[in-house]
């Protein structure tokens, strides 16, 4: 049984997802990887058969936090210590992994988030680059940690921290950003950073495409207001 499990949440991302397993098996060839097809109504779910790895299908589409959260609940039960978590359409380049775990063995951390803007020329839209430098503010505020990108779903993290997103009633099932972190952090877990490189996605698709954004502040802010009111449990 190997320790460390890849999840991968895809949805119509038949032309990537192949690509993204075979970069992951280059890198840490010792991980084991899961794609949660959520729902997806291409070829994703066979291409990525195809790859021989482990694959769970949604019957259909539930959000890539609730993606994520299958995969938590299959690394649990799967016995492995350390899951990482990368997008499906090739943003997240493979070569960064090590540089993750690295991370996690010298700070002690429990979960480590991977930041494009770390030592790096990454470079976003205005817009969605404010909300970002906003909610980076709020969970400085709130955590005392710089979170560089705290929207970016690259990421790794210990066996405690995967058991308790696995079990929570209240992960959400869209949006798992600076609220869970912020949770996190008043659970008392240790967060911090790495530098990791990210690409631009090229598919002509994204979570924060059209009105997404406005939604996204929105909800946002009413997740950490009740991260904010909820009592804390571990």
């Amino acid at each position: 049984m190997a320790s460390y499990l890849v999840i991968i949440p895809a949805f119509n991302e038949e032309t990537t997802v192949g690509a993204a397993i075979e970069g992951i098996k280059g890198q840490i060839s010792f991980a084991d990887i899961l794609v949660v097809n959520d729902g997806s109504t291409d070829e994703t779910a066979r291409v990525a058969a195809s790859e021989g790895i482990f694959l769970v299908n949604h019957p259909f589409n539930l959000g890539y936090g609730a993606a994520l959260q299958t995969g938590f609940r299959f690394a649990e039960r799967g016995g492995y210590e350390y899951v990482f978590t990368m997008d499906a359409d090739g943003q997240h380049l493979p070569t960064s992994l090590n540089s993750l775990i690295t991370a996690m063995e010298e700070r002690h951390a429990d979960i480590v988030i991977g930041s494009r803007f770390v030592g790096s020329g990454y470079d976003v839209g205005f817009p969605r680059r404010t909300g970002m430098m906003l909610f980076s503010l709020i969970a400085r505020m709130y955590t005392g940690i710089d979170i560089t990108d705290p929207t970016s779903g690259f990421q790794l993290l210990n066996r405690r921290v995967f058991s308790c997103l696995a079990s929570g009633d209240n992960y959400p099932f869209d949006y798992p950003d600076v609220n869970i972190i912020m949770m996190l952090h008043k659970k008392g877990f240790k967060i911090t950073e790495a530098p990791v490189t990210m690409v631009e996605n090229s598919s002509g698709k994204s979570m924060h495409a059209g009105l997404k954004p406005v939604y996204y502040v929105i909800k946002m802010f009413l997740a950490i207001v009740m991260v904010l009111l909820r009592r804390t449990s571990r």
